[in-house]
């Protein structure tokens, strides 16, 4: 109402229970979206699996000390934790709740595009079926539908922890349909509204999915007739010891919620601020606009909820065990955040039904490179422009930034500990992380758009200099020390890598031979197929492909020279002749690609109307050169480095040998000359 959305057209009304119901169903699909997320985080994450919690042999949890499970956690005999299980009810609800609301928009976004009431004609339903599957909203809320009432079904199903997990990265990825759609989709920078609106999504489902999911579970935390108290009855407790086992479970649970709830907020706020900048083209706008308004109401609204959640971390979780007041105080507060939640929630459907001050429609006499990219023509590239020319992709400067924090984090944990962590491991990491952003977001991904020689770079950066400092960086061994085990039956970061390292799929692609098939093969599989295409037109396309070469080249890097656990390791010499093999394939590809007169996506490269450079054919073939050159050097470090291990490797042995030897005064050399001697006893003996 105050921006005008649900007023009464002029022309093509669609009439009032399209315009007030769309708004309401959305509101409905974003909350029930974000309970969904929110009751599976808490169901893989947060709270314990079961309410006994068994011993391996070794003493600990569920995930013993090398990350194997003792047991199912649904073996028979074994009770799920009360928490457990009515977050995973709270999930199910909600995506059956999302499923629906999405059904809903789909319907009523169709009506309101088109500007017609509901009808049940055959016009109408034909329209309708046209509008799924030929335009790009239409097929983007189809999605939606088919992946909720896959997560939905899943949850009726899963109960392993795995499965779970999973089925929760599925729900995640059906925001991204809702990311490519509305205004975000059609501004002037497409991407970086897109990543910054997905990364928004993200933060905020967490974030409100997990309110909304600790108001679920109030009593049974707070120890309730289902809750702790039974539990603590059931181990023999009595309701004394049940009460005291309530408290500690509802600290422990808020405390890992709030560190969720830390990193939602400044994603949250982040991503909304490089959102409405990209939205807005005049800061005033921010002021003058009804939409820059509801922009700094929903800003308002969500320091007030970072406010309430610095209360909860510093002043009411320590205090849980004193008393009932405290416990009261608590719940109070996450009854008022889940209010002012939901506000904030109606001012985000507002804001997606609300134009922003910027045209969100192409102009007519948009450039050819506009049409296939989404960006203008960047000017000619120079050798100075490979400094200069810079476009955020802030999904991976999030995935950077993420990285730097928690990395240094690890970092300062464990030197409290007393514990100590190499400095050229970390300054590997930071540096890798500094190239990762430089490819995604610098001159190779500004121009790699633009030609294929300047796309190579980006490409065989990814695979092979990025991955060289990351791997060094052994981040996994970082954090399997600085994670603390849990001893409640849940499975925290710690655990989960441990089961990842452990897992089928991980003995799969970290199989040497798997990972320099994968390395070598993808190339071709790649470039001579329609992929090539479609990341080169598509921004799912194009983050797919960011992501695929960068966990490929990681991976292979990682079974050549990282340190961090793997299930299988080959030894050094076989490793060198898995090297040696992918050079001699990135030198036949790159040699193809120099003498080729076959331009790849001509219909892409051959019309982007460049007025500057080569040729198309031309700079492909310069592509080549680079496919071959970059291939290669990276390649011979990683070779050097494998050597460098096998000296240090065959040192250490001679080492230990020498130390063995010390200890038992040579008793492995005397016995083996004693062998040679008795043996030249024989021989004389049978001469004579």
């Amino acid at each position: 109402m105050f921006s005008g959305a649900a007023a009464a057209r002029q022309v093509l009304d669609p009439g009032a229970l399209v315009r007030w119901g769309l708004p309401v169903a959305t509101t409905v699909l974003n909350l029930s979206l974000a309970l969904t997320i929110g009751g599976i985080t808490f169901a893989v994450g947060i709270l314990p699996h079961t309410a006994r919690p068994r011993r391996s042999h070794g003493g600990t949890d569920d995930a013993g000390p090398t990350g194997r499970a003792a047991g199912p956690p649904d073996a028979p005999g074994v009770d799920e934790h009360p928490a457990f299980s009515r977050a995973l009810r709270a999930a199910t609800g909600g995506a059956v709740a999302w499923t629906l609301s999405a059904i809903a928009v789909l319907i009523l976004t169709h009506s309101d595009l088109v500007g017609q009431p509901l009808s049940g004609s055959s016009d109408y339903t034909n329209q309708l079926v046209y509008f799924m599957t030929n335009l790009d909203v239409g097929r983007a809320w189809l999605v939606t539908v088919i992946i909720a009432a896959v997560v939905a079904t899943l949850l009726f199903a899963v109960r392993s922890l795995t499965g779970l997990a999973l089925t929760g990265i599925l729900a995640v990825i059906g925001l991204v349909p809702m990311a490519l759609i509305g205004h975000s989709a059609s501004s002037s920078d497409h991407e970086g509204a897109v990543n910054s609106l997905f990364l928004h999504l993200v933060g905020a489902s967490l974030w409100v999915g997990g309110i909304a999911v600790l108001a679920v579970l109030g009593r049974t935390l707070a120890g309730g007739p289902d809750g702790g108290d039974r539990a603590g009855a059931a181990d023999g407790g009595g309701r004394g010891r049940g009460v005291v086992r309530a408290a500690d479970a509802t600290e422990a649970t808020l405390r890992r919620f709030s560190a969720l709830a830390l990193f939602a907020f400044l994603l949250v706020v982040a991503s909304g601020v490089i959102n409405a900048l990209i939205r807005l083209p005049h800061l005033g706008d921010l002021f003058t606009s009804a939409y820059g308004q509801l922009i700094l109401a929903k800003t308002t609204l969500a320091v007030v909820l970072g406010g309430i959640g610095f209360m909860h971390r510093q002043w009411v979780i320590p205090q849980l065990g004193r008393g009932a007041s405290a416990r009261r105080v608590l719940w109070q507060l996450i009854g008022v955040e889940a209010v002012v939640m939901g506000v904030v929630s109606g001012l985000a459907v507002a804001l997606s039904r609300s134009a922003p001050p910027e045209p969100t429609t192409y102009a007519p006499d948009a450039s050819p490179a506009f049409l296939l990219t989404g960006y203008e023509l960047p000017p000619e590239l120079t050798a100075s422009r490979w400094l200069t020319e810079w476009r955020a992709d802030w999904l991976w400067v999030a995935v950077a930034v993420f990285g730097a924090v928690t990395y240094a984090l690890g970092m300062l944990k464990v030197a409290r500990r007393g514990d100590s962590w190499h400095w050229g491991r970390a300054v590997s990491w930071f540096a890798g992380l500094i190239v990762l952003t430089y490819i995604t977001s610098g001159p190779p991904a500004v121009y790699g758009r633009v030609l294929f020689s300047a796309h190579m770079v980006d490409h065989m950066m990814l695979m092979m200099v990025a991955p060289i400092f990351l791997v060094l960086g052994s981040p996994v061994t970082l954090a399997l020390k600085a994670l603390t085990p849990r001893r409640d039956g849940s499975r925290g970061l710690r655990e989960w890598l441990l089961v990842f390292v452990h897992s089928k799929w991980s003995q799969l692609v970290t199989h040497p031979l798997f990972a320099a098939a994968n390395f070598a093969g993808s190339i071709i599989l790649f470039y001579y197929s329609d992929l090539f295409g479609y990341a080169m037109r598509d921004h799912v396309g194009h983050e797919l492909m960011n992501l695929h070469f960068t966990l490929t080249g990681y991976i292979f890097v990682l079974t050549m020279i990282g340190s961090d656990p793997l299930p299988r390791r080959f030894p050094y010499p076989m490793r060198l002749v898995l090297l040696l093999a992918t050079m001699a394939f990135h030198a036949f590809f790159g040699v193809t690609l120099m003498g080729s007169n076959v331009l790849l996506e001509p219909g892409f490269f051959g019309n982007l109307g460049r007025p500057w450079g080569a040729s198309a054919i031309v700079d492909q073939q310069t592509g080549g050169g680079v496919a071959w050159g970059i291939g290669e050097i990276p390649t011979l470090v990683v070779a050097i480095g494998v050597a460098v291990m096998w000296s240090k490797s065959d040192a250490r042995e001679t080492r230990r040998r020498d130390r063995a030897a010390d200890r038992n005064h040579d008793a492995d050399l005397d016995a083996y000359n004693a062998m040679f001697t008795r043996l030249q006893e024989r021989d004389e003996a049978q001469g004579h």
